[in-house]
């Protein structure tokens, strides 16, 4: 399997929602989020290890 680093929207993406993840737990609250943050760590983690796994995403 060959990896690929992933593109600057897919890295972003995946920061962004690292960051709104991150800011309850720092003690800033975010009241638009509706679920737990630990499904949002989640999400990031997926959306980067698509951009990694997938060539062109």
């Amino acid at each position: 399997m060959r990896l690929t680093p992933p593109s600057v929207i897919v890295f972003l993406i995946s920061l962004v929602l690292f960051v709104l993840a991150v800011l309850p737990m720092a003690g800033i609250a975010v009241p638009s989020i509706g679920f737990s943050t630990v499904w949002i760590l989640v999400a990031s983690y997926v959306v980067l290890a698509a951009g990694v796994l997938f060539k062109g995403i």
